[in-house]
């Protein structure tokens, strides 16, 4: 293997109580591509500022290659001074670099470098820096979420522009599918110590897991351990005689091991305040437009979301995503055609720029509207700082002000704001944003498994895949089309993915074929459900039980005799929306019965 051109070893540093980073270690190679993972508030962008020479930790080892290239891509760029884009992207540029480097970025990351610092949106900030950072063409690359507030287009790009470059790239991003498509090792920081894995994001939650699992069963065994030696202790024959100091020694040091363990993090509860149920139908366009000035943003659209549907809307920044949206809600007009919301909705909105929130408030205070110290959350009276652990946040964090929280921990208030408020409607913008993988699962799981109907924009290919029904894309000049499934499902139905999505596919696929030669070592037997294999099968029994109900509706619908006569066309739609529902409700039993089997073996 290759001498590491940057290594971190045993690196400390606390601000005061438990430490933040407590003997972690970080190395890379040149050409390495490493996901840096772990919980929000973890300290993945304090390794990585260490590792940029930005931080000096209390105690460590760092070292740097005298002659390698270090930049660092920060969450929130610096762009003070700076006249145009242009000046701020060659400013990255060392002596013996191309500058036609910089301009190559620029172009392909939608800028022309004649933009204003000022006049920015987040998303042209974010590409900005990306450009100044990558332009050097670095021997280390350190990216700190390269991925927000960029459209599909630009993450496609950038995936294949990290998989051919040659510099070692060290990376942290909630962003699954970029994650498992550029990197090939990962490292895990958990509770101030790092873990590697000389695999992808792909291979991580199975093998993270496992640990988990194996901690578990070890310090399960410790405490049985210090068990029998303080009954031996007590009423051994030899300990009656004399004192073995050796072994009381080696019981105390047990005892401590046991107490200082500090177990997995918890794991957040999401649950969304229902509402009364909706009417059936909750949203119906019929034709609308939009056009600011000269440009068309929405053309002739038509659709029809009924309660129960996840709608995912996609495409680039500026596609007019937001404005679609806020026609579809009712909160802008469209200047021609019609749209009607159903009766009896509760709307409760997470957007884009996440609402103002004064940063001299107190979390407790925002989250109650400072009203007291309690919440009502699904019809039941909660004291906030309970409410608070939901979302993973301390009891002493309550007079905390929203300006000390980390992006990922304000990322978590809100969403804790939004699911208080009774609601049967969800509409998220860019819900994923600076959420860690685990509260990212749960979010998951929660937009699966909601009662009512959600609809959703975001640039996450992945979370896409496993939350929506249905996905509106653009499709040119102010033209959007609905298409059935996720974005995967997008994708096969226009004809394949994006020439930059197949690249980075190939990419990845010849880069694994050495490993994917040689068998795999047989693994043997799991000891129990993972985490979402447990929450799966508790899931599952509800969502069975509600397509169920849906198939009993629509069947009763269909056996009146009068039906097909008053409305041939909505007869058929009926019967079509039933077998869509019976193959549903065939895969979620048979998904079922496969865990039920799973649990019972490993139970067995």
């Amino acid at each position: 293997m290759a001498p590491p051109l940057l290594n971190l070893d045993g690196i400390r540093l606390t601000f005061g109580g438990t430490p933040l980073l407590d003997g972690a270690a970080l190395s890379a190679s040149a050409g390495e591509k490493i996901a840096l993972v772990g919980r929000n508030g973890s300290g993945k962008s304090t390794l990585l500022k260490i590792a940029a020479g930005m931080i000096e930790p209390q105690d460590g080892e760092v070292f740097r290659q005298p002659s390698a290239t270090v930049r660092y891509l920060p969450q929130m760029p610096d762009m003070d001074g700076f006249a145009d884009v242009r000046a701020y992207v060659e400013a990255g540029l060392g002596p013996a670099d191309d500058p036609h480097r910089a301009t190559y970025l620029m172009e392909h990351l939608g800028l022309t470098g004649e933009e204003r610092p000022n006049d920015l949106s987040g998303g042209e900030a974010r590409r900005a820096a990306l450009a100044r950072v990558m332009a050097p063409e670095p021997d280390i690359l350190l990216l700190d979420e390269p991925t927000n507030h960029l459209d599909l287009s630009v993450i496609e790009w950038l995936e294949e522009e990290l998989a051919r470059t040659s510099s070692a790239v060290i990376l942290i991003s909630h962003d699954r599918r970029f994650l498992e498509r550029v990197t090939r090792a990962t490292v895990w920081l958990d509770r101030g110590q790092t873990r590697r894995l000389d695999k992808g994001f792909a291979h991580f939650e199975e093998w993270r897991d496992q640990v988990l699992e194996e901690e578990e069963r070890d310090q399960h065994k410790l405490g049985r351990q210090i068990v029998r030696e303080e009954h031996w202790l007590r009423y051994g024959v030899t300990a009656r005689r004399k004192r073995n100091m050796r072994r009381l020694g080696e019981l105390q040091t047990m005892r401590q091991r046991f107490r200082s363990h500090r177990g997995a993090e918890g794991t957040a509860t999401m649950v969304a305040s229902d509402a009364a149920e909706s009417g059936k139908l909750v949203i119906e366009a019929r034709n609308i437009d939009k056009s600011f000035g000269d440009l068309t943003v929405v053309k002739g659209f038509s659709t029809r979301i009924q309660r129960g549907d996840r709608v995912g809307l996609v495409g680039p920044n500026g596609a007019g995503k937001t404005t679609l949206l806020k026609m579809l809600t009712g909160e802008l007009a469209p200047d021609a055609g019609t749209v009607r919301l159903g009766v009896n909705l509760e709307i409760a909105t997470l957007d884009q720029k996440r609402e103002a929130v004064d940063p001299q408030e107190t979390l407790a205070h925002y989250l109650t509207d400072g009203r007291g110290e309690n919440l009502v959350v699904n019809g039941e009276q909660r004291h906030v700082v309970s409410y608070m652990k939901d979302f993973l946040f301390k009891p002493e964090q309550a007079r905390t002000p929203v300006r000390e929280l980390s992006g990922g921990e304000r990322a978590r208030l809100l969403l804790a704001r939004v699911l208080a408020r009774p609601a049967n409607l969800l509409v998220l913008d860019e819900p994923t944003n600076d959420l860690d993988m685990e509260t990212l699962e749960l979010l998951q799981e929660l937009v699966a498994g909601f009662a009512g109907t959600v609809i959703l924009v975001s640039h996450d290919r992945d979370f896409l895949d496993r939350t929506v029904t249905s996905v509106i894309a653009p499709d040119g000049g102010g033209r959007w089309i609905e298409y059935a499934g996720g974005y995967s499902d997008m994708l096969a139905q226009r004809g394949g993915s994006r020439l930059a999505d197949r690249k980075a596919r190939s990419k990845t696929e010849a880069s694994e074929v050495g490993s994917k030669a040689e068998p795999a070592a047989p693994k043997g037997p799991a000891k129990k459900l993972s985490f979402k294999q447990k929450f799966a099968l508790d899931l599952l029994p509800k969502k069975i039980e509600a397509v169920t109900a849906s198939i009993s509706r629509l069947e009763n619908n269909i056996a009146d005799p009068s039906f097909y006569e008053r409305d041939p066309a909505s007869f058929q739609k009926t019967i079509a929306a039933l077998d869509k529902e019976r193959t549903t409700l065939a895969a979620l039993e048979e998904e079922w019965l496969e865990l039920e089997m799973l649990r019972e073996e490993m139970e067995g």
